[in-house]
């Protein structure tokens, strides 16, 4: 029995809780309030927290809690679970079905577990360190599809796009030139988890916090995938940018993202 067991199913039992408030709650208007220009944040994530970080340290009360809504105590545990408790929440907002809860756990910042719950679809997927990658029990891995030219991508773009240079827009236009095609579908845990399964190749993005990536990337590296940051070397889940592989297609993504072209 992989060591990590206890740690995934009191992961996955608190997203299929918070996942089963979502799905109650998706039909139904929200209190939207803004975090920026097109940041938002409503009452389902803030909920969605609470229950999920309510489990886990009822569980394991002296682990370390970071997420994207609420600020909490740091103890010396060398445990730390890093919660989007609802990636994808301008698409929950707006009733597009492609959302989920990410819950990952770091042990002396090493990623440990992974967790990935989409509600409206039923679709678990789910890490352990050198226990592999599954979605809903099922093994899975990463797809055989190369060159870069036969590949389907994802990505996103910043919510200070509108602002920033930095927006992505230049390596979107990249990749579609090169690429079989892209898919921008407005919650990075999932595309990581796709690219896990084998339903997208790679996938790029910046600016991304450590909750919106810290489960998918265990998924990804567990499913035979590379992660990296756009210059190749090592990643680490508070770098701002990404770059997540069948590891076929790695070193053109990474070639591209280089040449600023």
């Amino acid at each position: 029995m992989n060591e990590y067991c206890d740690y995934l199913n009191t992961a996955v039992s608190a997203a299929r809780i918070a996942g089963r408030y979502q799905h109650s709650r998706f039909a139904s208007s929200h209190n939207i309030e803004m975090k920026g220009d097109k940041d938002l944040v409503t009452e389902v994530d803030k909920e969605s927290e609470r229950l999920i970080v309510e489990h886990l340290l009822s569980c394991f009360p002296l682990h370390n809690i970071i997420a994207e809504e609420g600020k909490y105590l740091q103890s010396g545990s060398p445990f730390r679970w890093i919660i989007d408790p609802v990636d994808g929440t301008t698409n929950y907002a707006h009733g597009f079905p492609w959302f989920c809860s990410s819950i990952g756990l770091e042990q002396n910042g090493d990623l440990v577990v992974g967790v990935i719950y989409n509600p409206v679809y039923d679709e678990l997927f789910t890490a352990t360190k050198g226990g592999g990658a599954h979605l809903n029990g099922r093994r899975i891995s990463v797809s055989r599809n190369t060159p870069l030219q036969n590949s389907l991508l994802g990505t996103g773009f910043p919510y200070d796009c509108a602002t920033d240079p930095a927006n992505n827009f230049d390596n979107f236009i990249t990749f579609q030139k090169r690429a079989r095609g892209i898919r921008r579908a407005g919650a990075a845990a999932l595309d990581l988890a796709s690219v896990a399964a084998g339903r997208l190749d790679g996938f790029w993005e910046l600016k991304l916090k450590a909750w919106d990536v810290a489960a998918g990337v265990l998924l990804v590296r567990e499913a035979g995938g590379v992660v990296t940051t756009f210059d190749g070397s090592p990643y680490d889940v508070f770098n701002d940018r990404i770059v997540a592989s069948n590891g076929l297609i790695h070193d053109e993504m990474i070639a591209l993202l280089g040449s600023g072209s």
